[in-house]
C-alpha cells in the first residue's frame, strides 16, 4: 500500500504493509539508518523518534498509525550536529559503545522541548525506558542539564 510519511520534514512516498513497525519503514524505505533497532518490544528504547512532538517507540508502532504525522528522526535533530542535545553529548562524552545513543538524545531533545528545565527526577522519568548497557547514565543526566544551559544561551 502506498504512504507518505513526513521524516525530518522531507516527505516519503514508500510501499508497505500499514502494520509495519515504523521502524522498518524509517530505515529500509526511507533509507535513514541512525534509527536503531534494539529489542524488538519497546523495552530498550534504541528506536526512539519523535512524532508530533513525544518520544515514540518506533519499534512496535505500526506505520499507519504516523501517517499525517511529523516524524523527526537522529538525522533530523540537526544540519550540523548542533543542537544543544549534541553539543553536551559531545562535551560531556556521554557515549562509551554508542548504540543506544540516537534513541538516547531523541528522548532527550522531547523531554527538552516539553520541559526545558527538567529536575533530575523529571529526567530519570523521562529517560527510564532508554537501556544504556554501557551504564552511561550519570553522564545522560548531566548532559541533559548541560543542554538545558546551552539553549538558554
Amino acid at each position: 500500500m502506498a504512504l507518505t510519511l513526513n521524516i525530518n520534514g522531507e516527505d516519503f512516498e514508500i510501499d508497505a504493509d500499514p502494520q509495519m513497525p515504523l521502524l522498518w519503514a524509517i530505515r529500509e524505505k526511507a533509507g535513514l539508518n541512525g534509527t536503531k533497532f534494539g529489542c524488538g518490544i519497546a523495552q530498550c528504547g534504541s528506536c526512539t523518534v519523535i512524532v508530533d512532538g513525544n518520544a515514540v517507540r518506533s519499534c512496535n508502532t505500526p506505520v499507519a498509525t504516523a501517517v499525517g504525522k511529523s516524524i523527526r528522526t537522529i538525522e533530523g535533530v540537526s544540519e550540523g550536529n548542533d543542537h544543544p542535545v549534541q553539543l553536551a553529548w559531545q562535551e560531556l562524552t556521554v557515549p562509551q559503545c554508542g548504540y543506544c545513543q540516537s534513541g538516547q538524545i531523541m528522548s532527550a531533545v522531547a523531554l527538552l522541548e516539553r520541559n526545558p528545565e527538567p529536575s533530575d527526577n523529571e529526567i530519570d522519568k523521562a529517560m527510564a525506558g532508554n537501556v544504556c548497557r554501557c551504564g552511561t547514565y550519570p553522564r545522560i543526566r548531566a548532559a541533559i542539564h548541560r543542554a538545558a544551559e546551552l539553549s538558554k544561551a
